[in-house]
């Protein structure tokens, strides 16, 4: 398919997607340039104490200035806005249509296989997301007032008008918060849950009150790997904001290729963005990096929110022991708590946070298939797939390390 072929719709074309109610009408545009920057954050992030870095547009684009996001990477840009009469706009739905899955982590390669092979063309599908970034927050982006779940409504009903119309087989909505996720799957979209591992800081002073909620065994193994991490000499150190350097962000960048190379193959995100970031988002960055003998050799990248710290990439040209550790989960909460910020959000996956006091959390996304047969696949998965998500994080819940209330085994 060619960039041409891929486009949903002409730039500014109305789309005739039954999602005209009234004066509403919606259309799709090609960039974040043609979408007013105060009212996407407005809709964004209405409560600034719930600030999420992700979902605003600068980062948004950020992604798409620097090229990270286009027709070649696989994302191209087509996102659907829901507008008045006199072109106000009531809502804002960031999309992208894909010609792979690569890069969103709620994984769906087993159904595009499985369609493949069945004779249908999974590809393109539209997406709704954060490109390459698996933290959860605000998907469908409404004005608050009376009419927002109309709304809300209104441009999932329009995302699945265009894919019928433009022959897409499939709609997707990742990483989106609970209550809409319950809305839109009463509304009718597949409802898929999975889970991540965040740290919940309830108020702590220090790290060390954090280590007395834990049992004694695990108190002695954490306090071991911070010692172990830093017995070569290393030296950690945190830059953020006005601080943060084109030095730095290379030194990161070197780190952050030599990681994604050996796990993704060709990285996600070029030098270029960083700097982008850096320019627009410097007080919303926090680098993390590990120094031996006056250099650094591993480095973090966090994001700021209003009620978070999320952790992104890391990498590290040097291998020491429970170094990743270190950088990734223990500096992120002595951070949080320092900061006061009531939780860390360390990505995707990753049982092994358990350990180090990331209990379960439950993520959400919803799909649509044009595809009877996919879909009706595809919903008796989801259902089963539920029920397990809910038993493992219950089973997971119960191997925290943290101290058990009375009546319950310590598990020492």
């Amino acid at each position: 398919m060619t960039e041409q072929d891929q486009d949903i719709t002409p730039e500014d074309e109305t789309a005739g997607t039954g999602g005209k109610d009234g004066t509403l009408t919606v259309r799709v545009v090609d960039s974040l340039k043609k979408i007013d920057a105060a009212t996407f954050d407005a809709y964004a992030n209405p409560d600034s104490k719930r600030f999420n870095p992700f979902v605003t547009h600068d980062f948004l684009e950020a992604l798409e200035t620097t090229g990270c996001v286009n027709a070649d990477a696989g994302w191209l840009p087509q996102h659907l806005i829901l507008e008045d009469s006199d072109g106000g706009i009531a809502g804002i739905m960031p999309a992208y249509l894909k010609s792979h899955s690569q890069g969103e982590f709620v994984f769906d390669y087993g159904w595009a296989d499985a369609y493949e092979r069945a004779g249908g063309n999974y590809y393109p599908k539209l997406q709704v997301s954060v490109p390459f970034t698996p933290v959860p927050g605000p998907r469908v982006l409404v004005r608050q007032d009376r009419d927002a779940e109309k709304h809300e409504r209104l441009l999932a009903a329009a995302a699945v008008e265009v894919s019928k119309r433009h022959g897409i087989s499939s709609f997707h909505i990742t990483f989106l918060e609970v209550a809409p996720w319950r809305r839109l799957g009463e509304f009718g979209l597949l409802k898929r849950t999975d889970q991540q591992f965040h740290f919940t800081n309830p108020g702590y002073g220090s790290f060390q009150d954090f280590l007395d909620t834990l049992t004694s065994r695990k108190r002695k193994a954490l306090r071991k790997e911070r010692a172990q991490a830093l017995e070569a000499g290393i030296v950690i150190e945190h830059v953020t904001g006005s601080d943060i350097t084109d030095e730095h962000w290379d030194a990161f960048y070197r780190f952050y290729v030599d990681t994604g190379s050996r796990k993704w193959g060709d990285p996600y995100l070029n030098r270029e963005f960083f700097s982008e970031l850096g320019q627009r988002m410097a007080d919303c960055c926090l680098l993390v990096f590990a120094k031996r003998d006056g250099y650094y050799i591993a480095g973090a990248l966090n994001l700021i929110g209003g009620d978070c710290l999320y952790g992104r990439y890391w990498g590290a040209i040097e291998h020491h022991p429970f170094l990743h550790f270190e950088i990734c989960y223990y500096q992120a909460i002595d951070y949080a708590i320092a900061h006061g910020l009531p939780r860390v959000e360390a990505g995707a996956q990753g049982q092994h946070k358990l350990a180090r006091g990331y209990v379960p959390q439950t993520t959400y996304s919803l799909h649509w298939f044009a595809d009877r047969g996919l879909w009706d696949a595809v919903e008796r998965f989801l259902k089963v797939e539920r029920h397990h998500v809910e038993r493992t994080k219950h089973a997971l819940l119960d191997l925290a390390p943290f101290k058990k209330e009375k009546g319950q085994q310590e598990g020492d």
